[in-house]
């Protein structure tokens, strides 16, 4: 399969500030009072991530030459990774066996989803 690079990195951009915006929106609740008694103001905040992950599905369409399931399995493993990089350094959470191997697997469906016609 020919990957359009720049549409791609634009891809992984988008999901990368989607799923970061999300993360904050979803778990600011434990982390300031405020957010966990405003969870309808929280909830209006998700909008513009919902746009985000338009545009990502938008250029994802055009880097995987119209195919839409490859960037399905590209914003899941992007999400697994921010997912367990901002929960473990913002949130203290540990990266157990359990969760290196869930890592190293959403890693490797994105070099499946790169590199495998």
């Amino acid at each position: 399969m020919n990957i359009n690079l720049k549409y791609f990195l634009l891809t992984c951009l988008f999901f990368l500030l989607g799923q970061t915006g999300i993360w904050f929106q979803l778990n600011a609740q434990f982390m300031w009072d405020w957010a966990k008694r405003n969870t309808l103001i929280m909830s209006v905040i998700g909008v513009p991530f919902t746009y985000i992950f338009i545009l990502a599905t938008g250029y994802g369409q055009k880097a995987f030459m119209g195919l839409m399931w490859p960037q399905r399995f590209l914003g899941f493993s992007i999400g697994i990774i921010i997912f367990a990089i901002l929960s473990h350094s913002i949130m203290d959470e540990t990266i157990n066996f359990k969760t290196m191997l869930s890592l190293f697997l959403s890693f490797l469906i994105i070099l499946v989803q790169l590199f495998i016609k």
